[in-house]
């Protein structure tokens, strides 16, 4: 990691901060002289190894400091708020002067974030729509009314201009706006068409999971049974509400996880579908995107194959 144009901060621990956090403690003394400098700032700087002490990094935030310890905090300068266009290949659907929808491949992230700052499909958006999209919805997201998970494929409508992002903002919060996607779970759901209501919000043993919890949010999924395999069926899904992970926390909820889901719960496969245990994502794709388009008032409806790597699975499993 370099130092290199890094803004250093020798901080001094005083009796009035001895037996604080070192989060907190940090950021109290560095308020003396960056007081731009929030106490999550503060907290992203020790996870990525900015914050020492005698030359050793210190990223563990719940560390408690001592009086007369002097820390040493290194403060990058401030990155560009507004993602960079950066120019990928998208497959396009359906686009106007209003609207893009795109069929988003596995692997491509939707919105810039820690881990993730270039090369996602904001970045793509942004060269591929030019400046009408660098005002919508922030500047974390432009363009972005719905997102889908790294590892989930399939369709997503984004807005060129400020006016159509407010408007389907609108239908994506009435549910007017309607996404279906197919999913391949293991084992067989009973009944073969259901409804899964149950609340979802942040796991309180994981809170980088979500799950189905009395604290959560409503989340409701309609599911329907397409072609049984016996040990795995292919169901679609339509989304009543738009919960983080919904698909995937329901289904596994349901004791039917998504094949290929590592977060939320691997099915066993028996002899000969061993295969199925090495898909290396989630078999989830968002397959059909309804909503009424903004200046036409006209309802779009728009669908996408099931990408290769599903199809692949799918034939297998016919052949038994």
């Amino acid at each position: 990691m370099t130092k290199a144009k890094l803004q250093s901060l020798n901080l001094t621990v005083s009796e009035k901060q001895a037996g604080l956090r070192i989060d907190k403690a940090v950021t109290m003394l560095a308020a003396q002289k960056k007081p731009d400098l929030s106490r999550a700032r503060v907290q992203a700087l020790l996870a990525e190894g900015y914050l020492s002490l005698l030359g050793k990094p210190v990223s563990d935030g719940s560390h408690k400091v001592k009086e007369g310890e002097v820390y040493t905090l290194c403060v990058p300068p401030p990155e560009k708020a507004e993602p960079e266009a950066q120019k990928m290949d998208l497959t396009v659907v359906y686009e106007d002067k209003d609207v893009i929808v795109i069929d988003k491949p596995v692997g491509l992230v939707v919105h810039p974030a820690p881990g993730n700052r270039d090369h996602t499909l904001v970045n793509a958006l942004l060269a591929h729509c030019g400046k009408s999209l660098s005002g919508i919805g922030g500047v974390a997201r432009p363009g972005i009314v719905h997102r889908l998970d790294k590892d989930t494929s399939g369709l997503m409508v984004a807005a060129k201009n400020d006016a159509t992002h407010q408007a389907l903002s609108r239908q994506f919060a009435d549910r007017s706006l309607s996404r279906t996607y197919q999913a391949l779970v293991w084992g067989v759901p009973v009944p073969p068409v259901g409804s899964i209501d149950a609340p979802i919000g942040r796991s309180p043993r994981d809170r980088k999971k979500m799950a189905v919890t009395g604290k959560g949010k409503p989340a409701l999924t309609h599911y329907k049974v397409i072609e049984d395999f016996g040990d795995v069926s292919l169901v679609e899904c339509s989304l009543a509400t738009g919960r983080t992970h919904q698909i995937r926390v329901h289904m596994a909820h349901i004791k039917h996880p998504v094949v290929g889901d590592a977060t939320y719960g691997k099915g066993r496969a028996k002899k000969g579908l061993e295969f199925l245990k090495d898909f290396p994502r989630q078999a989830l794709h968002a397959v059909e995107i309804h909503f009424v388009h903004p200046r036409t008032a006209k309802l779009k409806k728009l669908t996408s194959k099931l990408p290769q790597d599903m199809q692949k699975l799918i034939r297998k499993l016919r052949r038994g």
